[in-house]
């Protein structure tokens, strides 16, 4: 019996708590978290793997939900005591995804030590070191906070959001051939946050600086995907009201100057303010509806509907697909860590791994 089937098994016996109370079926959580999550992907093997949020100060950067629910870390507790003890030890991990060819990919800020930010891609299949891609200056300037990404195979490129200090938001195109990157895109509405604050249950997020004073960030790209043809690229800023999308063709083509770049970007669709977004076979886009605890999408005509809306759907961070058109979502409540609720934490245990009801199938991993 492999993890997959096991772990449904055990959603089968009860463990797992179905939303089906006030008439909403669209998802579960299949396990309550004492640690607060990051991003999550999924192997097409069926491993879940999860980063655990930075503002949260956790001891390990990655860790995989086994079938008991329990957090372990990813790589395995001896290969992570080894990245440790070398140069190559995970600082602050968020972004993470998965490929075909069974390379967990984790997008690494280096926020917490004040590392050079890094892509490690890890062989989940051989247990082994596949390729680490550092994002040194100035690809990465004073601001950056590498977010999200999405793994294209087919162009053989990663393509990275990087919020950074808003004015300064891009996108990073990374080659994972060569692991030459460039930064392109940046001060391009598309990548730039609107004037608009984030108020959930009736309180703003906000952060207190060094002074003392309180102010509401404005956070610039951050959601990614790209359709699973490999074609277009789907993103858009996280305090904002619409999403774009450019062809993966030409975020690769190396030979456009940035002008040319930018008019090829086009304004897809209105969405909410949202974090982490992925999409399915159908070009249904999902996404965490923040403001509403809720999830949503944005169906192929470009229209926005919400499938859930629950007060346990508190911050819905990250969407990843798994195997048999699974897809699977975190609830963090980032916006009452100490970091977004003005120095003060108020968010209580437990987090959430959920499963949501897709539209349709979906591609493992992303």
């Amino acid at each position: 019996m492999n993890r997959l089937v096991k772990f449904s098994a055990i959603l089968l016996l009860g463990v797992a708590w179905r939303a089906g109370a006030g008439g909403n079926s669209n998802f579960e959580v299949l396990a309550n978290l004492d640690q607060g999550p990051g991003n999550v992907t999924v192997t097409q093997e069926g491993r879940i793997i999860m980063s655990l949020h930075q503002f949260y100060a956790p001891e390990f950067s990655v860790v995989e939900v086994q079938p008991n629910h329990a957090l372990t870390p990813f790589p395995s507790p001896a290969l992570s005591a080894f990245i440790s003890r070398s140069a190559l030890k995970l600082d602050s991990v968020l972004g993470i995804r998965s490929d075909k060819n069974g390379i967990v990919w984790m997008l690494d800020n280096g926020m917490r030590g004040k590392a050079t930010p890094k892509l490690v891609g890890w062989n989940s299949r051989t247990d082994r070191l596949h390729r680490v891609i550092y994002l040194p200056l100035p690809l990465t300037g004073e601001h950056a906070f590498v977010n999200d990404f999405v793994v294209d195979l087919r162009h053989q490129h990663i393509y990275i959001s990087d919020p950074a200090g808003g004015s300064d938001a891009a996108l990073i195109v990374v080659n994972i051939t060569t692991g030459s990157a460039r930064r392109v895109l940046q001060g391009h509405p598309s990548v730039l946050p609107e004037n608009v604050d984030l108020i959930i249950d009736g309180k703003p997020v906000q952060v207190r600086e060094a002074s003392g004073r309180l102010v509401r960030p404005h956070i610039g790209v951050n959601p990614i995907t790209e359709d699973l043809n490999n074609e277009w690229v789907y993103y858009g800023p996280m305090h904002g009201h619409g999403l774009y999308r450019i062809k993966a063709a030409d975020l690769t083509d190396e030979s456009l100057d940035a002008q040319t770049l930018a008019k090829r970007v086009e304004r897809y669709s209105d969405k909410p303010i949202s974090d982490g977004i992925t999409i399915d076979q159908a070009n249904n886009i999902y996404l965490g509806e923040l403001a509403e605890n809720a999830i949503g999408v944005i169906a192929p005509d470009r229209t926005y509907r919400r499938l859930a809306q629950c007060p346990r759907l508190s911050w819905v961070d990250s969407f990843s697909f798994g195997p048999e058109g699974r897809l699977y979502a975190v609830v963090n409540r980032l916006h009452q860590s100490a970091v977004l609720n003005g120095g003060e934490s108020a968010s209580k245990l437990p987090y959430y791994l959920l499963q949501v009801k897709p539209l349709a199938p979906g591609l493992p991993g992303r």
